[in-house]
């Protein structure tokens, strides 16, 4: 029963995703387009002097992912660049596409959002949904394109929102077992010792954010992953724009 509930779920947010699309760019185009307006201009000023090679590995989120500081050579020789936006929320990364994304035509993306929607709190079912709509999004534009879904992390700091970073999870977890152009990565077990306790030496000072020790145990669960996919996918372009 809770899986078809889920299924149905699913299925409404896949019919709606092009709304779902037009009311997240109108609910942040009152001013929170412009907060990330500094991150964006210096990912376009990059992108101009040393552009990634269109139809590689796109990284894109908040900051979870903007402060892996050693994704290339973790990920090596997957062709990885980075993309992430601090303090994003997943209706900004919507807002962002044709700056982030669309330009690099990436053949596989790798999406982390969701954090700072919880820390916000943001209904679990737009949190959602605004991912659904991101995958509706690049594939009308990318339709070759696979899309791997990094889950949003059980941190200490919200611990007594772990009942929402799990609905979030399970929804887009169904979601994705339905499609074979997206895949789900859960990364939490890496953030748990054998008794279940959260390993606290992972993290920062503000029990959120990551140490780099804690991107070693992402990357091994990762990378396999995202190996097997680059794998899978057809080539575009092989030089930069």
């Amino acid at each position: 029963m809770v899986r078809r509930s889920v299924a149905l779920l699913v299925v409404m947010f896949v019919v709606s995703a092009q709304w779902t699309l037009s009311q997240s760019k109108t609910a942040v185009q009152g001013g929170g387009a412009l907060r990330f307006m500094d991150q964006i201009e210096e990912y376009k000023k990059q992108d101009s002097i040393a552009p990634p090679i269109k139809g590689s590995i796109l990284f894109i989120g908040s900051s979870i992912f903007r402060q892996w500081n050693m994704l290339k050579e973790q990920m090596a020789p997957l062709p990885v660049f980075n993309r992430a936006f601090g303090g994003s929320r997943t209706a900004e990364i919507l807002l962002h596409l044709n700056e982030l994304v669309f330009p690099h035509a990436p053949r596989v993306i790798v999406y982390y959002c969701g954090s700072n929607d919880v820390n916000g709190d943001v209904p679990t079912i737009e949190i959602a949904g605004n991912f659904f709509a991101f995958v509706d999004s690049v594939h009308r534009r990318l339709p070759g394109t696979k899309i791997a879904y990094v889950s949003v992390n059980r941190a200490p700091q919200k611990k007594n929102r772990w009942g929402v970073v799990d609905s979030i999870n399970m929804l887009v977890r169904t979601f994705c077992e339905r499609s074979p152009a997206i895949t789900y990565m859960d990364v939490n077990p890496s953030l748990f010792d054998a008794a279940g306790t959260p390993r606290y030496d992972l993290y920062k000072d503000d029990r959120l954010h990551f140490k780099d020790e804690a991107y070693v145990g992402f990357t091994g669960i990762i990378k396999p992953i995202l190996t097997k996919l680059w794998n899978t996918v057809e080539p575009r372009v092989t030089s930069p724009r």
